[in-house]
């Protein structure tokens, strides 16, 4: 049997789909953010990155830097380990005590990634809950979804930023079964932010736990960046904040806070957490930088939201197309996935400019877009230079200058 060419007829149709994804080869130069080199061919040697999801560019900040340097002098590199075996490190301890006091909680646990903290949790808990039922945003991530599939637990799906929906879902539910409310505060895609107590008070009627995905705001919403949760005082009253170290913070890695029983019943029965290496002990000492310092500085954020309006203002000024939203997320609507691709791709060879095309799976067929994330450190003539080379884009392949 001729398996490649099985992947290979697969793949042509994802390329004729327009869905094909092409990887932008790009060294990150130290103090340089958001400029990087590319190693493409096809692009100039020195480009603009505007999809990095290090959003405060805290992955060259020089106390981070630092403290992942003096680390590695005083550890190695690797943690040598699972955290069960020989692996956990007093940086790894260090950075769950900084993450539990982020979120005023009494437990923090480190994963491997923010995918599979998510991946880990939320298996787990179906999974050893008796009877449990996940109720789960339908715009819920990836990670989210196959946390619960792999749980086996009963999921309900209820329409994406509907407290009303949520609380017809859970009424309909038995009472005494354990009910899981997942969601998350700030979607990645669109930059909607959810009506968060709308949900919380729906989950407190009904005896429910909440489970909230906080990726993209730890770090950038809130006095000390413990989230949206923390600016609207509502961290309290979730049961279980989950979040990255790899977007604001500028790092790698997820975690959870919650309850020290809810913390140690993943620690001891989550498969992904058990099984896999932990994290390298620099990295842990980077991570406790960055959340230290943003738990203290403000300037960042406000940097940043500045820049987001900035750019926001100027493409309403050219009728460039963009989702309306409160978030630091800017999508550029396409809707198409082949145009999409050639946008990129001209951006970057003609202008040095590099955004990466959102296609589908990531987001459903028909709402294809570029996804834009201003930072601190993108200057006024950055975005200047990239509302010009959109503006050109725009006449030049006649995209409608409106959301539909």
């Amino acid at each position: 049997m001729d398996f490649d060419a099985m992947f290979e007829a697969q793949l042509e149709s994802l390329r004729k789909e327009g869905n094909y994804r092409v990887f932008a080869e790009l060294e990150r130069r130290c103090g340089a953010f958001p400029k990087a080199r590319s190693h493409d061919d096809d692009a100039p040697d020195e480009v603009t990155v505007w999809c990095s999801n290090d959003y405060l560019g805290m992955g060259q900040h020089p106390v981070v830097r630092q403290a992942m340097k003096d680390a590695v002098d005083q550890c190695g590199t690797g943690a040598g380990g699972t955290r069960n075996i020989s692996g956990t490190n007093c940086h790894h301890i260090a950075l769950e005590r900084e993450l539990s006091d982020l979120h005023g909680k009494e437990d923090a646990l480190l994963f491997t990634s923010g995918y599979v903290s998510n991946w880990a949790a939320l298996s787990t808990l179906g999974s050893r809950l008796p009877g449990a039922v996940i109720l789960s945003d339908a715009a819920n991530h990836a990670s989210m979804i196959e946390g619960i599939r792999h749980s086996r637990a009963q999921k309900v799906i209820w329409k994406h930023n509907d407290p009303e929906d949520l609380d017809r879902k859970l009424s309909a539910l038995p009472a005494n079964a354990p009910r899981i409310v997942a969601f998350e505060s700030v979607y990645s895609m669109d930059g909607d932010i959810c009506p968060m107590e709308e949900i919380i008070e729906v989950a407190e009627k009904h005896g429910a736990m909440t489970y909230l995905d906080e990726v993209h705001a730890v770090g950038l919403y809130g006095p000390r960046g413990g989230g949206v949760s923390e600016a609207r005082g509502l961290a309290d009253r979730i049961t279980l904040i989950e979040g990255t170290l790899g977007k604001a913070f500028g790092c790698m890695g997820g975690y959870i806070a919650g309850s020290a029983s809810l913390c140690d019943f993943i620690r001891s029965f989550a498969s992904g957490f058990i099984f896999t290496t932990a994290l390298p002990p620099a990295v842990a000492a980077a991570a406790t930088a960055s959340i230290r310092h943003l738990k203290r500085s403000d300037t960042e954020r406000q940097a940043q939201r500045a820049q987001v309006a900035r750019l926001r203002a100027r493409l309403d000024a050219h009728g460039i197309p963009h989702l309306p939203n409160d978030s630091h997320i800017i999508p550029v609507m396409i809707k198409d996935p082949v145009k999409c691709r050639v946008l990129a791709d001209i951006l970057m060879r003609d202008f040095g400019i590099y955004v990466q095309p959102i296609n589908y799976p990531t987001v459903p067929k028909g709402t294809e877009r570029l996804r834009f994330t201003p930072g601190p450190l993108h200057s006024d003539a950055d975005i200047e230079h990239l509302v010009a080379a959109l503006a050109t884009l725009w006449k030049q392949c006649a995209i409608a200058h409106a959301v539909a």
